[in-house]
């Protein structure tokens, strides 16, 4: 005999579970939960999923009883693995992290070059290498960690993240040339991210300048300088001849100072990506700031959907290091797949790290069929008005992942009424034969940026028929990608008034039915012009002039004082008295 154990108390782990496992949580056949189910309007079948609530009352029906425990995620497990050993004694001072910013030319570049060249210790060759963003240099026996931020407006994306990484924004205006756009940008980045700020006046050395100007219009965008009785530290300084930089290196660490900056350098070390790419000779290479703990050659990594092991660690004076603590700028190998920049990295055991990764991936897979399934009015009445709009279809190649963010952030929002980019396919490295086909078969143009196409790939693409566009300079991208967006708009005709014609009597002909004997009153009538028929104010139809005839020779068109037959295209009700207005159709200039 079998002996059926009755369950009185079941646990739920989250708060939707389809009816086949709820079925095996409480013990009772799938058809019998169903027939409840139908009871209390419920229409469901074996791989439907029920909410807690429905559930709970299937459940009391039996005479079960369920409680939710709802299980922690990966993520937060992840999260709490990070978090752990926050507090404690362990807890030490770590240098500031500064992101450089301000308006394009106005010497970012060469203010962090000039901190380089005050920091190149005798004996150390001045290699440190550009690509990893970020470096350190040491003052007074202190370390500072700069991320150098690109400078056009459309990198407002990464800068937007790179705010989020730092603690201290150092804004450079040019003291000749004032606040301009780009400076506003940025102070909305850093008052956005809520880190101090540091104004360094730059070009100190050029005649015509005027700091008291700069603060001026500081002020009217609401940063104002700490003499003013604001909290926003100015230093005048000249990258080009020095002066100032001391000052500017002992205020970022008297800033850093009332900020407390604290970090443990005993835990798994967590950090942000600044920047990555593909190297055709080492794979992925990620340049990232270590916020927290310390990172270890060999120590399992995670970053988005990317995973792998640190295989080996460049500082950013471009040597080997085995560890990085808090706040250390470092180039990583390892990953499986290049990272995106700004998003966060975790040292974590390598199962949790596959396990996160895993409900990332499905995390995105839901939301993907979230979107791409369920209709609701509102996002249905968006298809239908989206369905009138055509796609400029384009696949985007850059040198780093930083620069295909920007590209790609920059391209999506150009769009007119008719027409909008749409991104195929986008991804760090050089446009590969893959990349070629994917185009083909989308009707997509390839945007290279920063990067030689190789001659393979370049004749497949040839063969092929697909246009490969290089470029160096964003704003090219940007200009020929509107250019093509206002090239695909439909062209727009306008009806513009030619004349006007009375009609003095109307003929049957058994051959070409009616025709008007009209005397033309204004302006002209030419053939296959728009043709307006009215009676006194009343309009009785629209159509075209088929034919102009005077007496029996066909004209292209009749002027003013002449008298003509017309025969318009569809069959209109005329009578003698009728008047008829002529327009021409124009295109429209955009």
């Amino acid at each position: 005999t079998t002996v059926t154990t009755t369950i009185k108390n079941a646990v739920l782990t989250s708060k939707e579970i389809t009816v086949k496992d709820f079925s095996e949580k409480i013990g009772k056949p799938v058809t019998e939960i169903v027939k409840k189910l139908m009871l209390l309007g419920v229409m469901a079948t074996i791989n439907s999923n029920i909410d807690y609530e429905t559930a709970e009352l299937v459940a009391n029906d039996f005479g079960i009883t369920i409680e939710l425990k709802i299980d922690k995620t990966y993520e937060e497990k992840l999260l709490e693995s990070a978090e752990s050993h926050e507090e404690g004694e362990t807890l030490v001072k770590r240098p500031p992290i500064v992101a450089v910013m301000g308006h394009v030319d106005h010497g970012k570049t060469s203010l962090l070059d000039a901190f380089r060249k005050t920091n190149v210790v005798a004996g150390e060759a001045g290699g440190i290498t550009q690509s990893i963003g970020a470096y350190q240099i040491e003052f007074n026996g202190e370390k500072i960690t700069f991320i150098d931020t690109p400078g056009h407006a459309a990198f407002t994306q990464m800068r937007a993240r790179g705010a989020k990484a730092t603690d201290i924004a150092i804004l450079v205006v040019a003291a000749d040339d004032g606040v301009m756009p780009q400076t506003v940008e940025a102070i909305n980045h850093i008052k956005a991210a809520n880190v101090p700020i540091i104004v360094a006046i730059n070009k100190m050395d050029k005649p015509e300048a005027n700091p008291e100007r700069i603060k001026q219009q500081l002020a009217e965008h609401n940063v104002l300088p700490e003499e003013w009785g604001g909290d926003a530290i100015c230093v005048p300084i000249s990258a080009k001849t020095g002066m100032g930089l001391d000052e500017l290196k002992q205020t970022i660490l008297l800033v850093a100072e009332m900020q407390e900056l604290k970090a443990n350098p005993d835990k798994m070390a967590t950090g942000v990506i600044i920047e990555a790419e593909l190297d055709k000779n080492r794979g992925p290479v990620a340049s990232m700031i270590v916020q927290n703990g310390t990172l270890h050659v060999g120590d399992s990594i995670m970053s988005g959907i990317t995973y792998g092991k640190v295989r080996a660690m460049i500082g950013a004076n471009g040597k080997p290091v085995k560890s990085a603590g808090p706040s250390t700028p470092v180039e990583i190998l390892g990953f499986n797949e290049v990272p995106s920049s700004g998003d966060q990295v975790y040292a974590v055991e390598e199962t949790l790290s596959k396990q996160v990764i895993q409900e990332r991936i499905d995390n995105i897979k839901k939301e993907r069929a979230k979107h791409s399934s369920g209709v609701t009015l509102d996002n249905f009445m968006n298809r239908v008005q989206e369905g009138t709009l055509k796609n400029l279809n384009v696949i985007l190649k850059a040198d780093t992942v930083g620069s295909v963010e920007a590209l790609k952030n920059t391209l999506l929002t150009i769009r007119n009424e008719e027409a909008k980019v749409n991104i195929v396919h986008s991804g760090a490295g050089a446009v590969t034969e893959g990349d070629i086909i994917l185009a083909q078969t989308t009707g997509s143009v390839i945007i290279s940026f920063n990067q030689k196409t190789p001659s393979k790939v370049a004749s497949v693409a040839d063969n092929l028929k697909v246009q490969i566009k290089e470029y160096k300079i964003i704003y090219e991208v940007v200009d020929d990608i509107t250019d093509a967006i206002n090239g695909m708009l439909s062209v727009k005709y306008q009806e513009v008034y030619i004349g006007n014609a009375e009609i003095r009597v109307v003929f049957k002909l058994s051959t070409a039915g009616k025709v008007a004997g009209s005397y033309i009153k204004d302006g002209k009538a030419t053939r296959n012009c728009i043709a307006v028929v009215k009676r006194g104010n009343e309009e009785l139809g629209k159509t075209t002039v088929e034919s102009l005839k005077i007496v029996k020779d066909e004209k292209a068109e009749v002027t003013k004082g002449y008298e003509c037959g017309i025969k318009l295209r569809d069959n209109i009700d005329i009578k003698e008295g009728d008047t008829i207005d002529f327009y021409a159709k124009e295109v429209v200039k955009r």
